[in-house]
């Protein structure tokens, strides 16, 4: 169906399976074969369903906002929607905008003239004039300052903007593709969304699935990683038995992220088979709430749920703050904002103690 429709540059390829076209003798069983669409993989129908609705929006000059847990694959979305639409030949620039701090995203998004301020020693193009005529996404939406949020909504709607410190207006010729691992609404009653922006740019929602829904799709990409490795290596190792039950239990709170960082730390430990088992995945079902849930009463305030699943996350993670950030699906930014917030109440409260932890 798809491959009747797309580009060359981006229909959907079957690859043969592991073991099809190599030199090496292989003895491992054969999988199903993995299918690609654009940048992305997978057979599973939640995927089939999201590239149809890639397929539709890509040509149009839409303004698509991508929502999806952290590691299912947002930036991926992102560019396969750029190199199937008219934009292709053109520049896709990627901006994190939980990386930028909030006094320098203004100056990084629309650019600055020179003397605009100490240290403008040149005129700096922004990355609304660097992808001119192609793509911007906008990663992490959520976490740019309100005030931004303002501004950049007035770019939307006007298609044009100023360089700080400049008085020539520019047109933005660009597509805007933004993504977002929180739900939009519930980012709107938290106040780290504004509801007019969030109604410009979902003017295309597309929900990305998380790992864990995609059924067969976990098998199959994680054999797919492993023979990325043999290529890479030119070895001839293959995913265990024991494995594959390993991959259908584990939830993956960090998607093909997750998958994909686990396979490789797998293979390096592995001699002919790649054995999942040798790393520290949780082998309890995601209905197992022994040691990995938390359980309020009827009534908890939110801000005092987020503050103990916050903790326990951390406890979880062994205090490492980045793995917790991306399993709570919120920038590293935002939880040392959090933890910062809490430890001003309270200096005695436990993120300080897993803070020093986490250092030894």
């Amino acid at each position: 169906m798809y491959q009747q429709t797309l580009p060359d540059a981006v229909k959907i390829l079957t690859f043969p399976a592991p073991g099809a076209e190599r030199s090496r003798p292989s003895t491992r069983s054969a999988p199903a074969s993995l299918q690609r669409f654009g940048l992305l993989y997978g057979t599973s129908e939640p995927m089939k369903a999201l590239y149809q609705m890639i397929e539709k929006v890509a040509p149009t000059d839409a303004t698509v906002l991508v929502v999806g847990e952290s590691g299912s694959g947002k930036e991926l979305v992102a560019r396969t929607l750029h190199q199937m639409s008219p934009r292709a030949k053109e520049p896709f620039i990627a901006v994190n905008c939980g990386a930028i701090p909030a006094n320098l995203i203004e100056a990084e998004l629309f650019g600055y003239e020179k003397g605009a301020f100490t240290g403008a020693a040149r005129t700096h193009r922004g990355y609304f004039e660097r992808a001119s005529g192609g793509t911007l996404f906008l990663d992490e939406i959520t976490e740019m300052a309100p005030e931004m949020q303002v501004r950049l909504l007035r770019v939307l709607e006007q298609g044009r903007f100023y360089r700080v410190g400049g008085d020539h207006e520019l047109r933005a010729d660009v597509r805007i593709i933004a993504a977002t691992n929180r739900q939009p609404w519930l980012a709107v009653k938290n106040n780290s969304l504004r509801e007019d922006l969030l109604y410009r740019l979902a003017i295309f929602p597309i929900v990305l699935p998380p790992l864990r829904e995609r059924g067969v799709d976990i098998e199959m990409l994680a054999r797919h990683f492993v023979e990325e490795l043999n290529d890479q290596m030119g070895a001839d190792k293959s995913l265990s038995s024991a494995s594959v039950t390993l991959l259908y239990a584990h939830p993956w709170p960090g998607n093909v992220r997750e998958l994909k960082n686990c396979v490789r730390r797998a293979y390096i430990l592995a001699q002919d088979e790649v054995e999942l088992e040798c790393l520290d995945l949780v082998r309890a079902s995601p209905s197992d709430c022994s040691g990995t849930c938390l359980q309020f009463n009827v009534g908890t305030p939110l801000a005092e749920m987020e503050k103990q699943t916050i903790f326990a996350t951390l406890e979880y993670c062994r205090g490492n703050k980045k793995r917790a950030a991306e399993i709570l699906g919120v920038s590293l930014k935002t939880l040392y904002n959090r933890l910062t917030e809490y430890n001003a109440a309270d200096d005695d409260q436990e993120p300080a103690n897993l803070s020093s932890g986490a250092a030894r």
